[in-house]
């Protein structure tokens, strides 16, 4: 696998090797061995996986302390688009986004650093989108910020979109209770 810099420290796109034969392909998702070795977290609590139709959109979600964590992200069939959010006060990035576009023919995941929100619109559909979370699911640490209030431009103006996700508030609103710490990663 190959670890790729966003314009978000600690948030990287990983590329990975696809094997293809006759019968398919083959791409292995997590390596604790590599991922230590590149200093990014290992330690994974839960696993989740999400259906979304054609221009259903998710985010931007995140945990609040203590509960917060990092995400490891990929889609196994579709095509989405991938968005991050840096809440870190202090960050070189802090209220930038970064994207990225993952799709099962692309075979590539997100790896998205606690203090960082995430969300995603799905280009195609059904895709299906799995996470692996270094942190457990807390519903009174669990929150986002308003999809559209951090001015990125969506794929879509009417999104299809949850009603807990569009009850979020604006980022304006949000006082972050993250900090950035500098991990230095050699790629």
């Amino acid at each position: 696998m190959k670890l790729m810099n966003s314009n978000i420290p600690g948030c990287y796109e990983i590329k990975y090797i696809l094997r293809e034969d006759s019968r398919g392909n083959f791409v292995k998702t997590f390596h604790a061995t590599a991922f230590r070795e590149l200093g990014l977290e290992t330690d994974f609590s839960e696993s989740f996986q999400s259906v979304s139709y054609r221009n259903v959109l998710r985010g931007m979600h995140f945990q609040l302390p203590p509960a917060d964590g990092a995400k490891l992200v990929y889609c196994l069939q579709g095509s989405v688009l991938d968005v991050a959010l840096d809440l870190r006060v202090g960050s070189p990035a802090y209220l930038k986004f970064t994207t990225f576009q993952l799709s099962s023919s692309l075979a590539s995941a997100v790896y998205i650093p606690r203090g960082v929100a995430h969300g995603f619109y799905s280009l195609t559909g059904p895709n299906l989108v799995a996470y692996q979370v270094s942190s457990e699911y807390d519903s009174k640490l669990d929150t986002g910020v308003r999809w559209d209030s951090f001015g990125f431009d969506w794929p879509s103006e009417t999104p299809i979109v949850s009603e807990r996700d569009s009850r979020f508030s604006r980022l304006s609103n949000f006082v972050s209770p993250f900090h950035f710490a500098p991990v230095e990663i050699d790629i």
